[in-house]
């Protein structure tokens, strides 16, 4: 599984910083680490719907505050 986390002004601005930090503590917590490959890049096109994250294919608007569910949701349940 592929996580690409947009780390784009407008996503740094909305808090990429801290949920790139809080995956890599929640891989590392759940020792996901050869499972679940982490990445960044520069805008997924979507500036207006928060911190663009993808899921292998999957697009998800996430922000610090529900990095938790979404990982438990999008990450954990299919992992």
């Amino acid at each position: 599984m592929k996580i690409t986390v947009c780390i784009g002004s407008s996503c740094h601005l909305k808090g990429s910083r801290q949920v790139v930090e809080q995956l890599q503590e929640l891989i590392a917590k759940y020792e996901l680490g050869d499972k679940v490959e982490l990445g960044a890049t520069f805008c997924l096109g979507k500036c207006q719907q928060g911190v663009c994250v993808m899921v292998d294919e999957e697009f998800h608007s996430v922000s610090p505050d529900t990095v938790d569910t979404f990982f438990d949701e999008a990450v954990r349940a299919k992992v």
